[in-house]
């Protein structure tokens, strides 16, 4: 993409391309930087038998990548990442980087791991671990004369020291990893955990165990497309509001969508007049037609939105779903009926100032405003209950439709209920285990 032809205008169908195929989360990584013990060994194949259908678990000696140059080693990685089974089921990394400028190098071929686990433990304990390590020269399995030692003497005979685990040559390596290693951790600042390992390799499985389950928000660039859903009266409106305020999304309510329309004398405005004059519903092919043109401009693909008013039913999410604009989040704001009827029926306009007011919540301050004021027939009782019984003839529905919607107690401080629709937007989805 050429950057001199900046800003660039993103498709309507990308960022729904890259959720439904889950491109901003295909590395899903895990990266163990160890210091030289067998026991966190140990923990390491735990972990790889635990995650089993995981395409890769790469166990190079800590000689052996001494050996390969940073570029060659980082290009037999990338070349092993790019095959079938390690974008489909994942992979585990272990030993590398080990210098910031490795890490910079992995990131700029963009492989990005989504956790990172630092295994720690004080330089006399692993030096004693180190010391303790054995050799089977014909299997080159590792053994430990305290943490792992063979039970047939045959393999116990054949046990050798290895070269490089001399107290001095270990403390030249620690002291080197410790020059490394706080230069590297810097390179991953919101993914990364660091774990004691001097305790037993069953517990530091288990702290790891629990870390890599844990669903991090991805860094990748989220756009919320928020639908809110709620009988009339629910706060829809305001919500949307105060979501658009803080977040800067586009705030599309239906219904003035097209008031608009026909104010503006637009030629959807004129399709839209005559069921205006005549108080029938519109076509929900033009008001698809009004929203698929509002929701396909370069604010609402770039900022995100926030829908209310529309769907209403089974049939207009299924348009909705059709023309490519699904909801990554989606609320039902609930309220009883008659916290419903309090909020609507005591709502009243004053035909001289244009100020409205609730006879409950924000009266009048004077007797003669309060003499003048009228109510919009659309607040009437009657009108309210037709109104809720329509939208719960259909929620059910549409909740079932909407599988991961978050439902609400919307019956409280509106500002109480924002939090809750924040913290909904803001944190990632439960995911369902299988």
């Amino acid at each position: 993409m050429d950057a001199t032809t900046a800003p660039h205008h993103i498709p309507p169908e990308m960022p729904q391309y890259g959720e439904t195929y889950h491109v901003f989360e295909l590395m899903q990584a895990m990266w163990l930087c160890k210091h030289l013990s067998s026991n966190l060994v140990m923990v390491e194949d735990l972990i790889a038998r635990k995650f089993s259908s995981l395409a890769e678990v790469a166990r190079k000696h800590y000689q052996k990548m001494k050996k390969l140059s940073s570029t060659l080693l980082i290009k037999l990685i990338q070349e092993r990442l790019k095959e079938e089974d390690c974008i489909r089921r994942g992979w585990i990394l272990d030993g590398i980087p080990e210098t910031r400028e490795q890490a910079l190098m992995i990131q700029t071929l963009g492989i990005t791991p989504r956790h990172v686990i630092v295994l720690s433990a004080p330089d006399t304990v692993l030096i004693e671990r180190n010391l303790g390590k054995r050799i089977d020269p014909q299997t080159r399995e590792i053994y430990h004369t305290t943490f792992d030692w063979p039970s047939e003497s045959e393999i116990r005979n054949r046990l050798m020291v290895p070269g490089g685990i001399s107290e001095l040559e270990t403390a030249r390596k620690l002291l080197e990893y410790h020059r490394n290693i706080i230069r590297i951790l810097p390179a991953y600042p919101k993914i990364l955990k660091v774990i004691n390992a001097d305790q037993p390799c069953v517990d530091v499985f288990y702290q790891a165990l629990t870390y890599v389950q844990t669903n991090h928000r991805s860094n990748a660039p989220f756009t919320p497309r928020v639908l809110l859903c709620g009988p009339v009266g629910c706060g829809k409106s305001l919500q949307a509001a105060l979501l658009a305020q803080k977040y800067g999304l586009v705030n599309v309510h239906c219904g003035q969508l097209l008031k608009e329309a026909v104010a503006d004398e637009s030629k959807f405005g004129e399709l839209i007049q005559p069921y205006f004059q005549k108080e029938m519903a519109v076509p929900d092919s033009i008001i698809m037609k009004v929203l698929s043109q509002r929701l396909s401009q370069q604010d609402s693909i770039q900022k995100g939105w926030v829908l209310h008013g529309f769907p209403k039913d089974l049939d207009q999410a299924h348009m909705l779903n059709s023309l490519g604009f699904q909801p990554n989040r989606v609320f039902f704001l609930n309220v009883p009926f008659d916290s419903v009827i309090e909020r609507l029926t005591l709502r009243r306009i004053d035909p001289v100032t244009g100020e409205r007011y609730h006879l409950m919540y924000k009266p009048p301050p004077t007797m003669e405003i309060k003499a003048r004021l009228l109510q919009n027939p659309k607040d009437t009782e009657e009108q309210v209950k037709l109104k809720m019984d329509l939208f719960y003839r259909n929620s059910l529905e549409l909740e079932e439709f909407y599988k991961h919607a978050i439902i609400l107690n919307a019956d409280q401080d509106p500002y109480t209920v924002f939090e809750y629709i924040e913290s909904g937007i803001i944190n990632p989805l439960p995911k369902k285990v299988p």
